[in-house]
């Protein structure tokens, strides 16, 4: 996947984040296709998803120089409709020469704190060149503990 490119200090959408990391490692041959790479990347968050710096480990298939695959998983520690806590996102995507479209998950079980019982899926698309990326999150608190219902909620980009 192409390094995003740095920017001074990018202007945040409502939900959105920026890249404050990107390190990424050959794994076998470089220069040949199919091949893969790690990627480690810091992230922040901004609107009903806040996290000031979140921890994310990429596996990429590279199939051509600017085309691909990838999966990772992202611990995000910070706020959900203002619940502190943590929580790990899987996460699924694709990139060409244009951008990167990404699906996310929460794993299942993996809220803490505030965030226990946190549900939900979303994704982004990013245009290379862009300093910040929308999201949308879609997500619901289930307490089983109190014996209340899921609350479902949204965060839609506008």
């Amino acid at each position: 996947m192409p390094t995003p490119a740095s920017a001074p200090t990018p202007t945040p959408t409502p939900n959105g984040f920026t890249f404050k990391d990107w390190e990424e490692h050959p794994v076998g041959p470089e220069g040949v296709f199919p091949r893969l790479a790690r990627a480690t990347v810091t992230n922040a968050f901004t609107g009903a998803l806040t996290a000031p710096a979140t921890t994310c480990a990429y596996t990429v298939a590279y199939t051509g120089d600017s085309t691909g695959t990838f999966t990772g998983m992202e611990l995000v520690t910070g706020t959900v409709d203002g619940r502190e806590g943590a929580f790990v996102l899987e996460e699924r995507g694709t990139f060409d020469a244009t951008g990167t479209h990404c699906t996310f998950t929460v794993v299942p079980g993996s809220g803490t704190d505030g965030l226990t019982g946190l549900g939900g899926s979303g994704s982004f698309a990013h245009r290379y060149g862009d300093t910040s990326v929308e999201y949308a999150f879609d997500y619901a608190f289930t307490d089983a503990a109190a014996g209340a219902a899921a609350v479902p909620a949204t965060a839609q980009s506008a």
